[in-house]
């Protein structure tokens, strides 16, 4: 069993999630796993960052699937022991003139979003390391004023599951430039992932945040 520290960032073979990886790579003193639902998109991803000099590690992973998020469980207690750094970065978001209906829309985001995120806080926590840390990261789904009181309370809930030993915060993410924002919006994916690769990093001993929601490396109101 190795005993050198480990981290795990969801959703991460592209945007945010690959900019997080990228930059724990450089900072993070131990293993960094980059985790994907394609396992071909996932060592795509990581190849593009060997030829940076990085070395990243690949997982397959999908949040919907519970028997996926159960193998990589498996895996991470199996091989460390548990895990130092969890940023669940994993999630969806329709375009806003998509022509699904709303009802699809809500059902699949909730699948996601919310109920993929609580299982691998479900599953994942319980490995966690004293003073391990967890993020996670509010996306576009945010924007209009309905969803974003929805996830305040859904990622509060889930900050929260975590004891005090081990440090737990959500971060936004809103206004980057992804494939799920677009274009228009005006922060690169290296500007979105310096606030979550900033919590990951926090020394065992710093007061906080923890429960609480960061925007920028400030800590906001819910």
């Amino acid at each position: 069993m190795s005993s050198v520290p480990v981290a795990v960032v969801t959703g991460s073979n592209k945007g945010i999630g690959f900019a997080i990886v990228q930059a724990l790579c450089k900072q993070f003193p131990g293993d960094v796993y980059l985790t994907a639902r394609d396992p071909g998109r996932g060592q795509e991803a990581v190849a593009k960052l060997q030829k940076e000099g990085l070395h990243p590690h690949f997982h397959q992973l999908d949040i919907d699937d519970l028997q996926s998020i159960r193998a990589l469980r498996d895996f991470l207690k199996e091989k460390y022991g548990g895990l130092n750094v969890l940023v669940n970065n994993a999630g969806i978001a329709f375009k806003v003139h998509d022509t699904t209906p709303f009802a699809v829309q809500a059902e699949v985001t909730l699948k996601t979003n919310f109920f993929g995120t609580r299982n691998i806080c479900t599953e994942l926590l319980p490995l966690m390391k004293p003073y391990g840390k967890c993020n996670v990261t509010s996306r576009e789904t945010v924007l209009c004023e309905v969803w974003s009181s929805l996830n305040r309370k859904i990622l509060s809930s889930l900050s929260n599951t975590l004891p005090h030993s081990k440090r737990s915060a959500c971060c936004s993410a809103v206004g980057v430039k992804t494939n799920m924002a677009g274009p228009q919006a005006t922060k690169s994916p290296d500007e979105g992932a310096e606030t979550p690769v900033y919590l990951a990093l926090l020394p065992s001993n710093a007061d906080g945040p923890h429960g609480q929601f960061v925007i920028n490396k400030i800590v906001q109101p819910w």
